[in-house]
């Protein structure tokens, strides 16, 4: 363009974008020349959450491909697990899936897929039935990273550590759960700790 002379080229162009260019045309916010020279063969993709049937088949190529790469074997994956990842707004699409499905290939413990704890934080007004699958979930992971962790909550072996999740969030999790640590010399009570937590934050 501007040349007095031709130059002939052999490409494909190929653009994307999550605005409507139409729209923006008609606003005078993007170049109706340069709009037409794209809009050649146009394809829609609508979100993944407008795909709730894609969820399950791509979170199973997710963990096909990080169970290779990470040298992990998960054998299951939970109905549980697969309606929260259903309920869930994803508003990263695919590559938000994918970051959760990695981190939470990184963070089952066993052979199971658990997810994050702080997804279901972000899931739109779940069922009562869901919820109460949601809590049964954590409390499952709660314990069985405990086991492992020797009722260790925090410290670098700890199960807060293991699960990604700060010490105090940790123990609010397991006071809400109704988890209590098994007594051991050193450790302390779950409700002790909370009640030394709140001690130390009145008296700053």
């Amino acid at each position: 363009m501007g040349s007095a002379q031709t130059v002939r080229v052999n490409v494909r162009v190929l653009a994307a974008t999550n605005q409507d260019l139409g729209q923006l045309v008609t606003k005078k916010l993007f170049r109706a020349d340069l709009f037409y020279r794209l809009n050649v063969i146009p394809l829609s993709l609508p979100p993944l959450r407008e795909r709730v049937q894609d969820i399950l088949p791509l979170t199973q190529f997710f963990v096909a491909k990080f169970a290779a790469r990470l040298n992990k074997t998960i054998d299951l994956i939970p109905d549980e697990v697969v309606e929260v990842l259903k309920a869930h707004d994803w508003p990263g699409n695919i590559r938000e899936l994918q970051n959760c499905i990695e981190r939470a290939m990184l963070f089952s413990p066993g052979s199971v897929l658990r997810l994050p704890l702080n997804l279901k934080q972000t899931v739109k007004q779940p069922s009562e039935s869901v919820s109460r699958t949601l809590a049964d979930a954590d409390r499952e992971l709660i314990l069985e990273t405990l086991k492992q962790a020797d009722w260790l909550i925090g410290g670098q072996d700890g199960a807060a550590n293991r699960l990604g999740l700060p010490r105090t969030t940790l123990i609010y999790k397991m006071r809400k759960l109704g988890i209590e640590t098994r007594r051991s010399p050193g450790a302390r009570p779950i409700r002790q700790l909370a009640d030394e937590q709140c001690r130390a934050a009145a008296s700053c």
